[in-house]
This record gives C-alpha cells, structure tokens and sequence, in this order.
C-alpha cells in the first residue's frame, strides 16, 4: 500500500468497522458519520472510495458480494482479511501505548497569545470557553444517544474520550483567564520578550 493511503486518518475507524462487520463504502460513510462529528466533517464519499481502493489493493480488505437494493446501484461489501485485521491490531497496539504530540490548530495559537495583548487574550478565551462547553455538551448528548440506541460502548469510546479532553482544556482556558486577568500571568514586554526571542 503507498505510505500516502497509510498515514490516512480514516485507515482505522475504516478498519474498525469492518472488523464489526463486512459492509459497503456507502454504509461505512454513513456509519462514521453517525457515530463521530469529526468523521463528520472530514470524510467525503471521494476520500473513503480512495481509501477503501488503496486497503484492497494491499489486501487488507477483500470483496465479499456485490448487494442491489431497489433501483439503487449495485453496491459492493468488502470484509476485513487476516493481514487487515493483523495491521489494524499493530497500528491500535502502537498508537495506544506511544503517546505522540499531533498538530493542533488551537496550540499554534496560543503559542502566539502574547500577540493580542491581555485584554485580546482575555476577550478571546472568554469567547472560547462557552463555545467549548456547548461543543462538550453537544457531543456528550450524541454519545448517550448512540448508547441509547445500543451502540456497544466499546464501539464509541472515542465519543467518551472527546468531551473529556474538551473538559481539561475548558479547566485551563478559565485559569489562563483568571492569571491574565491578576496579572500573574502577563506578556513579556521590551528587553524580556527580546530574550525570549534571542533563546
């Protein structure tokens, strides 16, 4: 498989669902959608049928039987094969146990906060704040919806683990509010900032 169609975000819950059960890319697309707002946002139809060609052709998928329904197109399910299972189960195994730091847009910001002064910083984490918290809200109320459907918990840990990450960074935003506000935290100014810089 080109390294390209390895490094894809979606290669795992991919994977995953078809370790649940053999099904088509329509069906993967809609179910990765349901269970995740993330999956949501970055999963198009174009990418997936990508992605599910690219697992095939390093047989890490297989085609199971073509299914009609109705007028619809013929539709084709694909199963996970031993090496798919095998590979999804190394990457789970090192993914989990290697904490690993990933780009995030926010932290590239707020290792620029000193930019909008203290009352720019203030205005806009004070802006952030409720706006993570209906997000955590919001995704909290999608997970109690999939358990209540009788998704297995197992099969939406990672709709848990969200809200809890959005709850620790809600926890530091008020206190880098509250500092800026005391002034315990402040941004270096003149001859300091120059220093930093010059580290």
């Amino acid at each position: 498989m080109r390294r390209r169609a390895l490094d894809n975000p979606i290669v795992l819950p991919v994977l995953g669902l078809l370790l649940e059960q053999p099904t088509h890319p329509h069906q993967m697309l809609a179910e990765l959608r349901r269970r995740s707002d993330a999956h949501a946002a970055a999963i198009t139809r174009g990418t997936l049928c990508n992605t599910v060609a690219a697992l095939t052709e390093a047989d890490w998928l297989a085609p199971l039987e073509r299914q009609r329904s109705g007028n619809r197109p013929e539709r084709t399910v694909y199963a996970l094969t031993d090496a798919g299972r095998e590979g999804l189960v190394r990457r789970l195994d090192s993914r989990i146990r290697t904490p690993k730091r990933g780009f995030s847009r926010f932290l590239g910001a707020v290792a620029r906060l000193g930019a909008l002064g203290r009352d720019g910083s203030v205005e806009a984490l004070t802006e952030r704040g409720p706006r993570l918290r209906e997000r955590t809200a919001e995704d909290e109320r999608q997970l109690g919806n999939a358990l209540a459907a009788g998704v297995p918990r197992m099969h939406v840990i990672e709709a848990e683990y969200a809200p809890s990450l959005e709850r620790a960074e809600t926890a530091w935003v008020d206190s880098v509010i509250e500092e800026l506000r005391s002034g315990a935290l402040a941004s270096p100014t003149g001859a300091a900032r120059a220093r930093e810089e010059d580290a």
